[in-house]
């Protein structure tokens, strides 16, 4: 009878890449980092403009709340000063009912900015993970000024864009991915151990092998081109988007700091209300031409307030890269 034999064969081995391939694929992973980096600090400033943002609309709003506070003050004591005239006899209904409506106003509008102040405080809270900020009153800080060398502050701003340096290192990664595909060509190496007991003494050591893509790599350069072609384009819209919107933030903040001049210019010139209180008192002015007068001069200092809020915001929106 004849005797079977076992036949075995064992082979370990590992294959690799033509050195050249190996530092290209470093350098894109290298910039595929980057371009991570670049992204989360992106993000780190899009979060912290935001609450900068917040934070001028609470200032705005602090400020606005003294103002109406002071006009609620004075609503209250034209009040009691035309009930008693009323009950001596020196003015009418007519008259008290107008100091009413004043008060009415006043009093609504300082109780809706204070509702405003919690909802910011409340998002503002919501921005620093759910945790109160450990402020309760925003300081009036000095308005920044603009530079007047725009062509240094385009390049600077440009420069230092995160979103910028996340797309120039996505380029250069596509721009290695082309080499990489390109060399994907190249022959691949292979070492290993064989041991082989078909003959009666077993064979055993090491291999050493060679393969050539033929068919692998046949589109992938064609692929990885258009990638960077597309990238390229992406760069270079962000580029020129970057440029439209800096330009449009610089305009913007120009007039609004020429706005702002020309209002503080005015109040300078400008009687306060103690002068038009004294007038009221005298008999000089009526009770109409006063309440003209001083919602005037209340709209126009919240005007500013307003105006200060934008030109704030816009400074920040154009340092952006800075936070």
């Amino acid at each position: 009878r004849e005797k079977k034999e076992s036949i075995s064969e064992l082979v370990i081995s590992q294959s690799f890449d033509f050195p050249t391939v190996y530092a290209t694929r470093h350098r894109m992973n290298r910039f595929k980092h980057n371009e991570l980096d670049a992204d989360r600090e992106n993000f780190r400033q899009q979060l912290l403009l935001q609450a900068k943002e917040v934070c001028f609309d609470l200032l705005m709003l602090q400020q606005q709340q003294a103002l109406l506070e002071e006009r609620l003050r004075q609503a209250n004591v034209l009040d009691t000063m035309y009930r008693r005239r009323l009950e001596m006899g020196d003015t009418g209904i007519l008259e008290v009912n107008k100091v009413r409506l004043e008060l009415l106003n006043a009093r609504n509008e300082a109780r809706a900015n204070r509702t405003a102040i919690e909802g910011k405080w409340s998002e503002l809270t919501m921005l620093n993970g759910n945790i109160a900020p450990g402020f309760s009153v925003l300081e009036n800080p000095p308005l920044p000024q603009l530079p007047p060398d725009y062509e240094r502050l385009h390049e600077e701003v440009l420069s230092g864009s995160p979103s910028l340096i996340t797309l120039d290192n996505r380029h250069h990664a596509a721009d290695r991915q082309v080499n990489l595909s390109r060399q994907g060509w190249l022959p691949k190496m292979e070492l290993g151990y064989r041991r082989n007991t078909e003959a009666a003494v077993p064979f055993n050591g090491f291999v050493v092998g060679f393969s050539f893509p033929l068919f692998e790599n046949r589109h992938k350069v064609k692929i990885a081109k258009m990638q960077e072609l597309s990238t390229r384009y992406e760069k270079e819209n962000e580029k020129h988007r970057l440029s439209n919107s800096l330009e449009r933030l610089y305009r913007e903040a120009s007039a609004l700091q020429l706005s702002i001049r020309e209002y503080q210019e005015a109040f300078r010139s400008q009687q306060d209300l103690h002068f038009l209180k004294r007038a009221l008192d005298g008999g000089e002015i009526n009770l109409i031409a006063y309440f003209a007068e001083t919602s005037l001069y209340y709209q126009s200092k919240l005007n500013l307030l307003q105006l200060e809020n934008e030109y704030r915001k816009a400074v920040a929106r154009i340092y952006r890269h800075k936070l």
